[in-house]
């Protein structure tokens, strides 16, 4: 059987929230609140189907119901952030396996970068609060580009901030919006269950999908770290 594989790997390229930390839940519970105080009803399934992946700036105005002034926006958006962090401070901590398999992709001498839509200070406060960024030589954020996902703009950003063509890299995502962008972006797509369940990451276009990094896949550990 030939290998899906047309090059062997350079890059591992990872989403942050879902994805490095198992935090979702908490997004979801301060944007719930964030609607409440607005007076809006917002399902936490909205949340994670349609938002997740997207910067603030483009989810605040849907979210709304109008586009506020940038001073406003940005003012909204810190609240929302803050409220999140105040909630996710006590459960602070990688996703299982997550530090052991950077260890290992580091070693191998992959490239590694986050490519996440979340503000500067939520990827500081979750990176350093771990311990994960200095595995991290790159962090692109929403500030780098113009589109959140579902467009691939933050991987294909990440890829080129390594040197790596896009075919050589694996992107490890837990949202429909992540996968999506790591598909057009050209890229292999690894789904992460704390979002969403596997069949919807499947259906969405992840080559494989996982429930942490305690194991992988062994057609995918092969390409990743092949034995030498």
């Amino acid at each position: 059987m030939s290998s899906p594989f047309p090059r062997p790997c350079a890059a591992a390229l990872f989403d942050l929230d879902g994805t490095l930390v198992d935090n979702m839940r908490f997004h979801v519970q301060a944007w719930s609140a964030f609607a409440r105080a607005h007076g809006l009803e917002v399902s936490g399934e909205r949340f994670e189907r349609e938002f997740a992946g997207k910067r603030n700036e483009e989810i605040l105005p849907v979210l709304l119901g109008h586009t506020p002034a940038p001073e406003e926006l940005t003012r909204l958006a810190e609240r929302k952030e803050a409220h999140y962090r105040e909630l996710f401070a006590p459960h602070l901590r990688p996703l299982a396996g997550a530090r052991a398999l950077l260890t290992r992709l580091k070693a191998a001498g992959r490239g590694l970068a986050v490519a996440s839509a979340a503000p500067r200070v939520n990827r500081d406060f979750v990176l350093g609060g771990t311990g994960l960024d200095t595995f991290f030589p790159h962090v692109i954020g929403a500030e780098h580009v113009t589109r959140g996902k579902p467009f691939p703009d933050l991987f294909l950003a990440a890829a080129r901030a390594l040197g790596a063509e896009p075919a050589a890299c694996v992107v490890f995502e837990d949202a429909i919006n992540g996968v999506l962008a790591a598909r057009a972006a050209g890229m292999f797509a690894v789904g992460v269950t704390t979002l969403v369940p596997a069949e919807a990451l499947r259906e969405a276009g992840a080559h494989w999908v996982i429930n942490d990094y305690t194991s992988l896949p062994g057609e995918l550990a092969a390409w990743l770290l092949p034995e030498p």
